[in-house]
């Protein structure tokens, strides 16, 4: 757990800095900043979807599981959740849930996540949770500044979902294993696009609810051995 401990510590500091940096930033240097990340997080969206050849259960996960997120509305029990913290903190902010939304999503779509957790589980290894915690922060800093409070908000998520597949590490080594952390590799790195896009107000994408293609995906790479 100390890689998330520490990730988490990261994100709360990147965040305050963000909120910081807003009250003195004008607007067009803080949309730069948002524009700035939204095409470095395109350019590692792109890098990680094409690093696997076997790109049909890529795709038919993604087209599965955003028709039953959409079902169930992932993205909208997120968006909930997000108003309970809002509600809770008091918070004014009108950007308070997709500044929620937008940096869990981001935060946890990535296969430094997955490993990370794993090895910090298993072995004690931390080192890639803490270059993940050193690249959220930087991230937070932006999306702070942007979105709000709502950004800081993301550590829940990620101390519950990240810091509980380092505790069930040892049950969860199979997505280790090439084919399954290629596949989940890809797949988060089609949403990665997808929240770049959205950061560039291109298009707005419900990502939240395409997070079930990670379950159908590993599904599909674990039976097909």
């Amino acid at each position: 757990m100390t890689g998330t401990l520490v990730n988490c510590v990261t994100i709360i500091l990147g965040s305050i800095i963000g909120l910081r940096l807003a009250k003195h930033i004008p607007e067009r240097f803080r949309e730069i900043m948002i524009q700035a990340l939204g095409l470095s997080t395109l350019f590692i969206g792109f890098r990680m979807a094409v690093s696997h050849d076997d790109t049909l259960p890529v795709v038919i996960s993604l087209l599965a599981g955003g028709i039953i997120g959409e079902w169930i509305d992932i993205e909208g029990k997120i968006e909930k959740l997000g108003e309970w913290m809002k509600m809770k903190l008091a918070s004014q902010s009108a950007t308070f849930s997709a500044g929620f939304v937008t940096a869990s999503v981001l935060y946890l779509s990535g296969p430094m996540m997955i490993v990370g957790s794993l090895r910090d589980g298993t072995v004690g290894d931390s080192s890639i949770l803490f270059l993940k915690a050193l690249l959220d922060g930087v991230a937070s800093i932006a999306l702070a500044s942007f979105y709000g409070v709502g950004v800081i908000c993301s550590v829940v998520p990620v101390l519950l979902i990240q810091g509980s597949i380092s505790v069930a590490a040892s049950y969860l080594l199979f997505l280790q294993t090439p084919q399954v952390l290629g596949a989940i590799t890809a797949a988060g790195g089609v949403l990665v696009i997808g929240i770049g896009l959205n950061l560039l107000n291109i298009t707005k994408i419900r990502i939240g609810n395409f997070l079930f293609a990670f379950v159908i995906i590993i599904a599909w790479k674990v039976m097909a051995g």
